[in-house]
């Protein structure tokens, strides 16, 4: 991205004389290859080829059950209203061409950044997907695989077929997110200047077409997956594959997504945070100038680091949360199912995939109840848009019971256990509860309406050091009540499940775990409206970047402003609820690993004995997985603004004339060195996630070879992905809370409290915040992301370490 010689070489008037324009930096408008193709298709071609997809989607979905057509009915009816969205909000005006001007370069900078890393990640998937197809060609196959004539090689297909699938979905995921927020930040900056509200309802709506793409992509893609492997495989005809061993194929697609969501996290991180940290150092600390001030250099770098590290990655991110919970479920749904012998067990294991449909219809209330009301002047009063948002939330909650309630009497109900389904209902609402708390603990830590975040600004005052103290022990005291409430709504659930009346031919209660599935089901079951926050912030701090470097009027920076610290408690909040739905994922996942498991080694496999010395080590080892991730991570964040800050310090030492706007900054140059830098980082951390279960399992696997424990290395993994599971939850929970609370903690300075903008408080309040960046947006988040593709790792390899 490069920007004209005659502009760049060109003597600007003063800061208030000066022409409101914006250099032209568009380069070529980058489209992936299939929307190109698609655009030059005509358009009755193209309806004919759409009517004979959803012809075929719907023919596969009536040929293996009703429900699966209830689902693709949903998600096609969700992203129709989504383009209804998409078309609302980019009809929206963008405002005058200075502001224009601005977000195209962010645009092509996000669109750059984008193609470059996925083309990355895209090669790294393929080098996997071929390494699964040799190890699946060489495994073993379950009993009930091999009676069903499943040979290896289908078995291979299948598994990298779902792998290439899940990463494709997750790739999507992540390009519609910045997709939509390289093209809201505008029209959000625009209508800031007539309304606060009507801003708010742009973002949100912007990030409810991004919600509703991916909630609606993760359902639909397993769906497919399911009724297509049924059809094909001929499932529960004679001599063929039981319905119920059906989800232990679908491992391969949470894999794939997973894959994609790490190093998505992972670059999309190391670029905004490398930028941001480089961009406030120099300009706030060093120079004095405003954050987004246009005559910092990598204030562009900055801009187009929140589209690809706080949408794309999160789009990745949520996409992955939600297949890996509802295989998960699948799995413990038709394990318990076959286990109580069940005769019709297609409720059970379709049960996530309707919870989800649902959450798809609620959200999307949720959103549209965000009406905009234009003000009679931008200085008038207006409603704290936290309240509007969480108002949302609170109807969508409200919606998440009744429909939830709903679905559990739908398909789960029985004639062995006549109430199970009511059981199963508390349990989804123990679910609820649990993601409702979450979000308030992470309000309560981060929002600076609260207590914690004003001591830790007032920690400010006193220097740098107190700043930095603070923070890390308000971080590590938001750890306790999250992990209580985690522990409650674990425990409450298997007991609900477990009381439910389903028992095996022995008698013995089998619905605990499935208790806990479903729990995480109700956790998620908003998911939609969650990531729809998620999205605003990000958006919303563009559209403030965007004011500032147009130079608009201060009254109209103060709106945007105002969403820019509401959207840092939404994304700190979201953070906090990805977090919770992690850990209950995981332990899913945790499980459903022991039930495969079980399966291939056709032995009993329901305890792991951390007395014996291997297995303590393999926990041991998951530890410390946690601990150099999150070193490398932060790492990463720290040496590429290191390379920004000089570049940065470079610019202005040889460039005298930025700060009297008589020279432009050369943002390019930050651009160019925060994506290098960002492609080369993400790959060291990457490859220790996935390598290490498979180095691990292998390697003990040989040992209890030798020393006959022909378990040992499944055994080893297990207490490695438990203990990882465990330091995860905690690590993210300390480093995503301690960084927004720093976030907020100089924002609440900067609305003029403890001396405001420019205060020796403000200054140690951006040491402070410099320091969170990387926990918040880089280590944080992918550790989360980090225990949940462990969990899927393990399933996919699990007959290599027998």
């Amino acid at each position: 991205m490069m920007m004209d010689e005659d502009i760049e070489q060109a003597s600007l008037m003063s800061f208030n004389d000066r022409p409101r324009a914006f250099p032209n930096m568009r380069s070529k408008t980058y489209s992936p290859l299939i929307f190109r193709i698609l655009r030059k298709l005509n358009v009755r071609v193209l309806s004919i080829i759409l009517l004979f997809c959803f012809g075929a989607i719907f023919y596969v979905g009536a040929s293996t059950s009703p429900i699966i057509v209830f689902v693709f009915a949903v998600c096609i009816i969700s992203f129709l209203l989504s383009i209804y969205l998409t078309k609302w909000v980019l009809a929206k005006d963008e405002g005058p061409p200075e502001m224009v001007e601005i977000s195209d370069a962010i645009r092509d900078g996000a669109e750059g950044f984008f193609r470059t890393q996925y083309s990355t990640i895209s090669k790294m998937a393929v080098l996997l997907a071929f390494v699964i197809l040799c190890i699946y060609l060489f495994r073993s196959l379950t009993p009930q695989q091999e009676a069903a004539g499943l040979g290896r090689a289908m078995s291979a297909y299948i598994t990298v077929a779902a792998f290439l699938l899940g990463a494709l979905c997750s790739g999507i995921a992540g390009y519609v997110g910045m997709w939509v927020s390289v093209r809201a930040n505008v029209r959000v900056s625009s209508a800031a200047r007539r309304s606060a509200r009507e801003a708010l309802q742009i973002a949100v709506r912007a990030g409810g077409f991004s919600a509703l793409v991916v909630v609606g992509m993760a359902v639909i893609g397993i769906a497919i997956l399911y009724s297509t492997f049924y059809v094909w495989l001929g499932v529960d005809s004679p001599g063929s594959m039981n319905v119920t061993d059906l989800p232990l194929l679908l491992v391969g697609y949470g894999f794939g997504a997973s894959f994609v969501a790490l190093f998505a996290q992972l670059g999309g991180g190391i670029y905004t945070k490398g930028a941001d940290v480089g961009a406030d150092l120099v300009g706030k600390v060093e120079q004095g100038i405003p954050e987004d001030d246009p005559r910092n250099p990598a204030v562009i770098a900055d801009l187009v680091g929140d589209n690809v590290g706080d949408c794309a990655a999160r789009g990745a991110d949520l996409f992955e949360s939600i297949a890996a919970e509802i295989i998960s479920a699948m799995i413990l749904g038709g394990t318990m199912a076959k286990k109580c012998k069940i005769e019709d067990p297609s409720g059970f294991i379709l049960f996530p995939l309707v919870v989800h449909s649902f959450d798809l219809i609620i959200s999307s209330i949720g959103i549209l109840s965000i009406k905009g009301t234009r003000d009679a002047s931008v200085k008038s009063p207006v409603e704290d848009p936290m309240a509007v948002l969480q108002r949302g939330y609170s109807l969508t909650i409200i919606l998440a019971v009744l429909t939830f309630g709903a679905s559990t009497r739908w398909l789960l109900y029985t004639e062995q256990a006549p109430s199970a389904w009511f059981n199963f209902a508390l349990c989804g609402l123990v679910g609820i509860i649990t993601a409702y708390i979450f979000v308030w603990i992470s309000k309560y830590y981060t929002d600076y309406k609260h207590e914690p975040v004003r001591t830790l600004a007032l920690a400010s005052s006193t220097g740098h050091g107190t700043n930095i103290i603070a923070g890390v022990s308000l971080g590590l005291e938001s750890t306790a009540l999250p992990v209580l409430t985690i522990s409650v709504a674990i425990i409450s659930a298997y007991w609900l499940g477990n009381t439910s009346g389903l028992v095996d031919e022995n008698g013995i209660p089998t619905g605990g775990l499935f208790g806990t599935a479903v729990a995480t089901m109700g956790m998620l079951s908003t998911a939609a409206y969650v990531l729809t926050m998620d999205m605003f912030g990000p958006i919303a701090d563009n559209a403030g970047g965007i004011v500032e470097m147009s130079q608009q009027p201060e009254s109209v920076r103060e709106i945007t402003d105002l969403l820019d610290a509401v959207g840092n408690t939404t994304k700190a909040t979201t953070k906090g609820f990805a977090i919770g739905s992690a850990a209950l994922a995981s332990f899913l996942l945790f499980s459903a690993y022991m039930d495969e498991v079980s399966a291939f080694a056709n032995v009993s496999f329901k305890e792991v004995d951390i007395a014996i010395p291997e297995v303590f080590v393999g926990g041991l080892l998951g530890s410390m997985l946690i601990f150099l991730f999150s070193a490398w991570a932060c790492a990463a964040v720290g040496r590429t603004a290191q390379e920004v800050v000089n570049e940065v310090r470079r610019q202005f030492i040889e460039r005298p004339g930025i700060m009297e706007y008589k020279e432009k900054p050369d943002y390019s140059r930050c651009v160019a060195i925060v994506a290098s830098a960002a492609l080369r980082e993400m790959i060291k951390p990457g490859a220790l996630a996935i390598a290490s279960p498979i180095v691990v399992g292998l390697v003990f696997r040989i040992l209890g070879y030798y020393t006959g424990q022909p378990l040992l290395g499944a055994k080893v993994v297990a207490s490695m992905l438990m203990f990882a599971t465990v330091c995860g939850i905690l690590m993210a929970l300390f480093l995503n809370t301690a960084g927004g609370a720093w976030d907020n903690a100089k924002k609440y300075i900067e609305t003029g409290a403890l001396g405001g903008k420019g205060s020796e408080a403000h200054k140690a309040a951006v040491t402070g915040d410099t320091v969170g960046d990387p926990f918040k947006d880089t280590a944080g988040p992918s550790i989360h992301v980090l225990i949940k593709m462990l969990a899927t790792i393990t399933l996919v390899m699990a007959p290599v370490f027998l």
